[in-house]
């Protein structure tokens, strides 16, 4: 395995959603990664779907 590919950012983008709708609505923005609590696990997420 190469060095560093298991290095987690600081910040991530999240697509927010502020009011129904369609696809105009879905709004990238910039947050800090979550910390996981008790009994929680952080997993990567490099592309997802939405339907």
């Amino acid at each position: 395995m190469a060095s560093g590919q298991n290095k987690i950012s600081a910040t991530m983008t999240a697509i927010a959603i502020s009011e129904p709708g369609g696809p105009r609505v879905l709004k990238p923005e910039t947050r800090d990664v979550p910390v996981p609590g008790p009994g929680e696990i952080l997993i990567r997420v490099r592309a997802a779907g939405i339907n």
